[in-house]
């Protein structure tokens, strides 16, 4: 049972690894701004999956805290970016 976790655990680490390679190419070639906010958006919610998957191969819980916390400060991060786009947005109609 330990040897099956440890291949599910290797995989989650490969998969991750590699959704964050192509959510910083997409922050980096990303033609508009909208694009850069939510691949750095999605880098946030990645190092989240790695910070949980890391917690179930150490078993130490306090890592998880970190990544609530992280959690909430992406979000606050997106909800500003928002804002901001809107706000340019908006003064560009005018």
């Amino acid at each position: 049972m330990d040897n099956w976790l440890a291949i599910v655990i290797s995989l989650s680490y490969l998969v991750l690894f590699l959704s964050l390679m192509m959510a910083f190419i997409r922050m980096a070639l990303g033609p508009t701004l909208a694009d850069r906010v939510v691949a750095l958006d999605l880098i946030a919610f990645i190092t989240i999956g790695f910070i949980a998957v890391y917690t179930l191969d150490s078993g130490q819980r306090a890592f998880l805290d970190v990544a609530i916390t992280l959690g909430l400060v992406a979000f606050l991060g997106t909800v500003v970016f928002a804002r901001l786009i809107a706000k340019r947005v908006s003064e560009e109609r005018e």
